[in-house]
């Protein structure tokens, strides 16, 4: 039982909370035991759990993992949550090229975000990501890491299994001139030369760039896409938060890949992974 906040171990845990990559020798901290079973079910390699006095470990959580008991007190000074649940691990992050998305499957899907700076937007957006049958997520320098913990916690999981990478706009200019990639740059109104998601076609390789929450796709981005796509809205918004117009893109990419596949008596989504159900606000 560990009852000094000094000790070395819990250091190293809120240092790999705080994203201090050295001081946490390149592990990832997770709290909480749908996290910890989301990692566990993912394949990751769990190094250490800890746990306060009186908080139950299932033995399939542990499997060659070090368990370390903490007093309440001192886990909740290693955590960054207001109401820990009392359980928390230090993982190895996986590692993914840009190679292996393209790779990934024939018909790639992938989501470019250019920018985000919300963590919850690249978590959600992650999900989605999978949830749709995507090859990956491609970030640019400047948004937010995908191992924030807030970004690991909206994304439920997803974040240890789908591919993310990240990479130039010299790369990313290159999926569209060498791999036959058709770039599309989401915009937030229609206009001349802009397609409605559900005409254009989405059932060939392709990628959506998503731009900064509050200023957009940047002039860079936006000379880089193929083409320009929006989604229609009735209501008198300006624009969709960024999370929820790549899922609905990502939706729309899904489902007409799904009507292609039904014709050729093919799966409804291609390489979907299985989940149980989860909390919508997990």
């Amino acid at each position: 039982m560990i009852s000094s906040r000094t000790n070395a171990r819990v250091k190293q845990l809120r240092a790999a909370f705080a994203g201090q990559d050295r001081l946490a020798q390149g592990l990832l901290a997770i709290e909480g035991v749908h996290l910890l079973e989301e990692a566990v079910r993912s394949g990751l390699r769990v190094r250490t759990i800890f746990g306060t006095e009186k908080q139950e470990i299932s033995s399939g959580l542990i499997g060659e993992a070090e368990v370390v008991r903490l007093t309440s007190d001192v886990f909740t000074s290693a955590v960054e949550t207001k109401s820990p649940q009392g359980i928390a691990a230090l993982v190895e992050s996986p590692v993914f090229t840009l190679e292996e998305i393209l790779e990934r499957q024939e018909t790639a899907l992938v989501v470019v975000a250019a920018g985000l700076q919300d963590p919850g937007n690249i978590g959600t957006i992650l999900r989605s990501a999978e949830a749709f049958g995507a090859s990956g997520v491609i970030t640019t320098p400047g948004t937010v890491s995908p191992w924030n913990q807030k970004t690991v916690r909206a994304s439920a999981g997803s974040v240890f299994r789908l591919p993310v990478v990240s990479a130039s706009r010299k790369e990313i200019a290159e999926l569209q001139t060498q791999r036959g990639i058709r770039l599309f740059a989401a915009v937030g109104q229609a206009g001349t030369g802009v397609w409605n998601a559900g005409d254009a076609n989405l059932k060939e390789p392709c990628g959506f760039l998503i731009g900064n929450e509050g200023a957009g796709l940047a002039r860079e981005w936006m000379e880089l896409a193929a083409e320009r796509i929006t989604i229609l809205c009735p209501g008198p918004v300006e624009s969709l938060n960024a999370a929820v117009a790549a899922s609905l893109l990502l939706y729309e990419a899904s489902r007409q890949r799904s009507s292609s596949a039904l014709t050729k008596g093919g799966p409804r989504i291609p390489g979907p992974l299985r989940r149980r159900p989860t909390g919508a606000t997990r």
